[in-house]
């Protein structure tokens, strides 16, 4: 034993400030290596890479319980446990208010060189096209056949190509004039155009294919007269289209309606509207819940100012105006910071994500300009909307008013929204502790080598005193054990 700490006290003593130097400059570029992956792995897959490798493989290996974050349960209205969706059950709805690829995006991608629309959300709107408009396959007319193909193309060129094949096999291949009038027509006019040409064709319609396009070119062309400035006319013609067939309720045609009687200013028709759809059997939406808040906070917040409401306190309709912003909130959080210029819109995608980013874009683009016309309605956001989150402390694990927030929508916005857009994220992620850890050791080390760089004779006392202090609770044990032990006792060990 003491032939043992003899050595290592030479050991000690022999060892130069280089090596202090060279010790601590490689644990630092260790730990700095370490930290570059660790947050490379954080900014893609949003968590910790040693975190993932101990839940995952370590913790059953001892004994623990794996537990996925994306499968925890909650509450339901009734009080029975039901499971937080997982990605794969995150669905995603045909934006009511998609714009025309060839009079709108294509023109953007013109101007800006940039793509709108990625392949996924390309890919929904074919699957959408192809099991609406053309029908079971067992059914397909030659027309329809090549139509089929030519909602799978991703060309554009092709699928125009393949359009004027289908036109050929048929003049009045209504499908083939409405891939046509939303990609090939560079105007809303020349578009309105194509869709009234065939706007005939299902006054005869009897088959459900026959259905789904006659409602589609009916409600285009609504859009057509929406964005043309013939708002009545567009609001005359989504009434109809909601009368004549009731049970597509699933379209959200009325979110159409809702938009164009905003326009119009007809606040008592856009709050009949909301009495009919903002029902707490009906699936919600940002248009729905923002809209009331609208109508609540336009009645308030040309006279509300928070100086006076913090004097006073809130009145009872500032206080369901604010109570209507909370509920708005909650149910898509996103929304306040692009009502609020807070962050850039973009154009929306052609399918949204319920409480996501995808949809606050879209209900946003759309509808700022409602907003900005109700005099001090975006004041009133401003200074309240930040309030919900201290009602929420936890809004992946239990909500207020909605259910617990989906932790799926990230991934799937991801894969909805082009990647120059900076996607919003909630809650927001903390760093995972091990990132932390690692840029602290990374610091510590970096800070140890260029002390001792600078000062080597006085941090070579610090290092020998410091190893000397860490060994001296072992020593002393030793010592402590050797009283114990007869002397013989060692020497017998040693031979066995």
């Amino acid at each position: 034993y003491f032939g043992e700490a003899l050595f290592s006290s030479v050991f000690l003593n022999t060892l130069t400030p280089k090596f202090y130097v060279a010790l601590t400059g490689t644990s630092s570029l260790i730990s700095g290596l370490i930290l570059i992956f660790e947050w490379w792995y954080f900014r893609k897959y949003g968590t910790s890479f040693i975190e993932q490798v101990s839940v995952s493989h370590l913790r059953p290996l001892l004994g623990g319980v794996e537990n996925s974050s994306t499968t925890g349960l909650f509450s339901s209205v009734n009080g029975e446990a039901e499971p937080r969706p997982s990605v794969s059950e995150c669905k995603v709805w045909r934006n009511p208010l998609n714009l025309f690829r060839g009079a709108e995006y294509n023109r953007y991608t013109w101007v800006t060189g940039k793509e709108p629309l990625t392949y996924y959300d390309m890919n929904l709107s074919a699957q959408d096209h192809q099991t609406f408009f053309t029908g079971e396959t067992q059914q397909l007319r030659p027309e329809d056949a090549v139509m089929q193909k030519a909602w799978r193309e991703r060309n554009p060129q092709a699928r125009i190509r393949a359009a004027y094949q289908a036109i050929e096999l048929n003049h009045e291949c209504a499908a083939a004039y409405v891939l046509l009038a939303e990609e090939e027509a560079t105007t809303i006019t020349e578009a309105e155009r194509l869709f009234k040409k065939h706007n005939n064709f299902g006054t005869c319609a009897s088959s459900g294919k026959d259905i789904n396009l006659l409602v589609y070119i009916k409600r285009r062309l609504a859009m057509c007269a929406r964005k043309l400035g013939r708002i009545k006319e567009a609001v005359k013609m989504m009434r109809d289209l909601m009368k004549e067939f009731p049970l597509l309720g699933m379209l959200n045609i009325h979110e159409n309606l809702l938009e164009a009687l905003l326009e119009l200013q007809a606040y008592a028709d856009v709050q009949a509207v909301l009495a009919k759809y903002d029902d707490i059997s009906l699936p919600k939406s940002a248009t729905i819940c923002y809209t009331s808040a609208l109508l609540k906070a336009r009645a308030v917040s040309d006279k509300f100012s928070p100086e006076a409401a913090s004097r006073r306190g809130l009145s009872t309709a500032e206080m369901n105006a604010v109570e209507a912003i909370h509920r708005a909130v909650e149910f898509n959080p996103h929304v306040p910071k692009y009502l609020l210029e807070m962050k850039s819109l973009i154009l929306p995608p052609e399918h949204i994500l319920k409480r996501g980013d995808s949809e606050a874009v879209a209900y946003a683009f759309f509808h700022l300009q409602h907003w900005k016309r109700a005099e001090g309605a975006l004041n009133l956001l401003h200074c309240t909307w930040e309030g919900t989150f201290r009602i929420i402390p936890y809004p992946l694990e239990k909500g207020h008013l909605f259910y617990p927030y989906p932790g799926c929508t990230e991934t799937a916005d991801r894969e909805l929204l082009p990647s120059f857009h900076e996607v919003s994220v909630y809650p927001k992620k903390e760093l995972p502790f091990f990132i932390l850890f690692t840029a602290g050791l990374c610091s510590f080390t970096a800070m140890l080598a260029m002390l001792t760089h600078q000062f080597p004779e006085l941090m070579g006392v610090f290092a020998k005193a410091f190893f000397s202090t860490l060994f001296a609770p072992l020593g002393f044990f030793a010592d402590k054990m050797e009283s114990f032990m007869p002397s013989s006792f060692w020497h017998q060990l040693t031979r066995i």
